[in-house]
């Protein structure tokens, strides 16, 4: 009797195994599933600014975020 309970208890713990298994996959595809998601509506959301935005011009200031200064570039006539 002791043999035949002990390999039910296997059995249950490898069942038990499986359905954790399949619900962490499946956990995992929809955590990517959302992660795409909100990497589509970014890109959406950049392509309609883009859009929006197309052919005009934009006067770039120093900003308190920035850390590295704008510099002015002189540029020199290169004889051949």
């Amino acid at each position: 009797m002791g043999v035949l309970r002990m390999i039910l208890i296997i059995i249950g713990v490898i069942v038990v195994l499986r359905f954790m298994g399949q619900l962490m996959i499946a956990k995992r595809n929809i955590d990517e599933q959302n992660r795409g998601k909100a990497e589509r509506d970014q890109l959406e959301k950049q392509r309609k600014y883009v859009e929006k935005n197309k052919g005009k011009t934009i006067l770039v200031g120093k900003t308190a975020k920035s850390s590295e200064p704008f510099e002015d570039v002189d540029y020199e006539e290169v004889k051949n």
